[in-house]
């Protein structure tokens, strides 16, 4: 999106600046300031931590997809990764205990909660301390859905710290 920068972020040269936006019911797709291939399910994003470089985007269906593909495609991030997560329809439904362990090494704390067609952003480094302060999560409420039987979309913009290169 070359259109688009968070106010702030160009004067600091070691942030990147994003925009994340989650879908809205089953119609309107998730959108990425990075790349907009998006589908059903978790859309997520992997950015080189040192020079914001978007790396590979992948959709994982959790309505009727098979996690272990999540697994494979998390499991071997790098320390210092940051991981961009957009909702899209239901992203909870096939959401196994070891997946959402994943998401919380990468220090998410609403994934634990996340339950069927609940709206969830979210922006995590592996090997982080604290929780990620990059996270949305939207519950799918009868009193307070925006859509029937949908919740609103959250839409995030942001500075994320890019980290130094390793040394060795």
């Amino acid at each position: 999106c070359s259109w688009w920068a968070s106010p702030g972020c160009s004067q600091h040269p070691v942030l990147q600046s994003i925009w994340l936006s989650s879908g809205a019911a089953n119609i309107i797709g998730p959108k990425f300031c990075l790349e907009d291939k998006v589908g059903r399910g978790l859309n997520i994003a992997l950015v080189y931590g040192v020079t914001g470089e978007l790396l590979e985007t992948r959709t994982f269906d959790t309505w009727a997809g098979d996690m272990s593909d999540l697994l494979k495609f998390l499991w071997p991030l790098h320390e210092g990764a940051p991981v961009f997560v957009a909702s899209f329809d239901d992203a909870a439904t096939k959401l196994n205990d070891e997946s959402r362990h994943l998401f919380e090494e990468l220090r998410s704390t609403a994934v634990k909660e996340l339950a069927f067609r609940d709206s969830w952003e979210f922006v995590g480094t592996k090997g982080i301390e604290n929780e990620s302060h990059f996270e949305q999560q939207m519950k799918n409420s009868k009193s307070s859905n925006k859509y029937q039987g949908w919740p609103k979309s959250l839409e995030m913009d942001s500075c994320i710290p890019l980290r130094p290169p390793l040394e060795g």
